[in-house]
């Protein structure tokens, strides 16, 4: 794994965490980001290290959630099971498909199988098998959908 691949691996898994911490608390975005730039991102808390984050990447993708919440939010709950909403996924599964959804959208210059393995391994942070397979189905399937014209093109 090359050094940048490594940072935004990280970038993903600080993401998601971000994305998590915003929608427990309700921090504002640029509170958010700056504690993340200045007391998390390779930093070692509580003697967990956190890897150096690409930290331009990082803000797309917290950025970018916060900003277009309600169109990911559609596609995410157009793929799930009839009877299921977002509500009932767990906050981090939510925040993980939004990550995901939203690199799936907004960022073409990333691979779809790139960021559907990404975010499983994410995923492998916090769940077992099974959910890790419905984080790659469910992104598959909005791949699919906002790549399709894409790759065409």
């Amino acid at each position: 794994m090359t050094s940048r691949s490594k940072s935004r691996s990280a970038a993903r898994l600080a993401a998601v965490q971000a994305l998590y911490q915003m929608e427990m608390e309700g921090t504002a975005l640029a509170v958010l980001l700056h504690e993340f730039h200045n007391h998390r991102l390779g930093a070692t808390i509580e003697d967990v290290e956190y890897a150096d984050a690409e930290i331009d990447f990082f803000d797309d993708l917290v950025g970018g959630v916060d900003a277009r919440r309600a169109e990911i939010d559609t596609l995410i709950t157009g793929r799930l099971a009839e009877g299921w909403s977002l509500a009932r996924l767990d906050r981090p599964m939510r925040q993980i498909l939004r990550a995901g959804a939203y690199e799936l959208l907004a960022r073409p210059d990333v691979p779809t199988a790139s960021v559907i393995s990404e975010y499983v391994d994410v995923a492998h942070a916090f769940y077992d098998k099974r959910e890790t397979g419905f984080v790659n189905g469910l992104l598959d399937g909005i791949a699919k959908a906002v790549r399709a014209g894409a790759a065409r093109g």
